[in-house]
This record gives C-alpha cells, sequence and structure tokens, in this order.
C-alpha cells in the first residue's frame, strides 16, 4: 500500500503568490500529498484559502493550521477556546515549561514545537511526555535546523534531540518531524526526511510513519471532529430527520 507522505510545517508567505506557487508545486514534485502551513491569530481567513485552492490546482491536500504562542497558560487556554474549532491543526510554540505543561495535557493541542535554534530552551523532558501520553498532543520536530547549523551547535542539537526522542519512545508519545523550512532550497523529499530523523535516533518504520502515519492520523481525526456529523470520540449522527 502506498504511503501518504505529510509536512505539516511548510512556512510560506503567502504575500508572495509566485514563491507560494513553486513552494506548493515543489512539494507535490517531491512526493507529497498532504501539506500545512502555519497560520497565527492575526492571519485572515482569506489568505488560508487562497492556501487551499493552490494546493488543489497543485493536485495536494492542504490542512489549515494555527501556531499558537502564548506567554503563560492561561493565554493559551484563551487562544484555544478561540481557534481550536477554527483550524484543523493546533500547534503550541512551547517557550516556557509552563506553557508546555498546560499545552502537553490539554486534549485540544495537537503539536508540541520546541524553540528551534537554541537547544539550551529544548525543555521537553518526562513530565510533558507524561503527560501527553494521558492526552492527544504529539512531538514536532523540525528537520530545519539540521540544514542550517553547523559544528558544534548541530551537535548539540542532535544531542538534545536524541534525548527527546528516547523520552517520546519511553511514554509512547507519537512523533511528527516537519520541515519547518521557507527557503525552496531546503525542502527534501519525504524519505530524506525520514533518513535525517535517523541521526536523532529515530529509524525504520517509525521515521516513515512520522512523515505519514503520524502527522496524517492528527489531520484525519480533526476533520472528523470538525464535521458536522461528529458527536463524541466514536459517536457520529448518521442521519438526522424525524423519520429516525
Amino acid at each position: 500500500m502506498k504511503r501518504a507522505f505529510v509536512d505539516l510545517h511548510l512556512r510560506l508567505n503567502s504575500k508572495d503568490p509566485t514563491a507560494t506557487t513553486r513552494a506548493i508545486q515543489k512539494s507535490a514534485a517531491l512526493g507529497y500529498t498532504l501539506i500545512s502551513v502555519p497560520s497565527n491569530p492575526q492571519t485572515h481567513p482569506e489568505e488560508t484559502e487562497q492556501l487551499r485552492n493552490l494546493c488543489k490546482t497543485a493536485g495536494l491536500d492542504f490542512a489549515s493550521r494555527i501556531d499558537l504562542r502564548p506567554r503563560n497558560q492561561n493565554e493559551l487556554l484563551v487562544l484555544l477556546r478561540k481557534f481550536r474549532r477554527k483550524f484543523e491543526v493546533v500547534c503550541t510554540l512551547c517557550e516556557s515549561k509552563e506553557v508546555a505543561r498546560q499545552a502537553a495535557k490539554d486534549r485540544r493541542v495537537d503539536l508540541l514545537n520546541f524553540p528551534l535554534l537554541d537547544y539550551r530552551d529544548r525543555f521537553f523532558d518526562r513530565a510533558e511526555a507524561e503527560l501527553a501520553s494521558n492526552g492527544l498532543a504529539t512531538l514536532e520536530i523540525d528537520v530545519k535546523p539540521l540544514l542550517v547549523l553547523e559544528g558544534p551547535a548541530r551537535v548539540r542539537l542532535l544531542s538534545c534531540l536524541r534525548r527527546e526522542i528516547q523520552v517520546a519512545k519511553d511514554y509512547h508519545m507519537p512523533v511528527v518531524v516537519s520541515s519547518g523550512v521557507s527557503n525552496l532550497m531546503l525542502l527534501r523529499k519525504p524519505r530524506e526526511m525520514a533518513a535525517l530523523a535517523s541521526l536523532f535516533s529515530l529509524e525504520g518504520v517509525s521515521a516513515l510513519e512520522a512523515v505519514s502515519q503520524n502527522p496524517l492520523t492528527i489531520v484525519r481525526r480533526n476533520r472528523e471532529k470538525l464535521s458536522g456529523s461528529f458527536v463524541a470520540p466514536g459517536i457520529r449522527l448518521i442521519k438526522e430527520g424525524t423519520d429516525c
């Protein structure tokens, strides 16, 4: 059975339609089936629909995504109440331990994403993994820093990522590997992304699932929840009317 490959974190400037179209077309040519471009709370809905239409033209599926950057847990709760029902993927950018802990245990959060370039700010640990194991949050790792960092900085980041992957494995927490890139030249084929994941101890089937099944599961789950037939997990409305 052919795998459907997904990049949930393709960073595009929707105000540059030429560059955006080229990136979407290249993603399709590289073998992706579905992509997602992060929005923020200020993004106009029309921009998201334009991206969806461009993807449709290129033969790609598109999932709407919002990246939340709360300053504290209370702000995160406010943002989740406002935006959860408007997007197919909700990611929390964890820039403090307080936010990371709240996001890990909140079932409305799909992805936990930690600062890219400074390994000292990546504080994903067993506490977050244990909380996430009781919820739905998935650890997202972007490959961009592996492509742009050099020397000791890359070595330190890889060491940190290996530790995070082991923690995620210990608590059976899913992992998603995304590109996180905005530069067209940094785009890689899905299997190349999986190969890069082997550098931080995510190998074989696990690496392939991180760029296929794991992100696809998130999108399918939330599309079901956002559909009019969803009642509760495992319960769907089949028919509505007086003769039911």
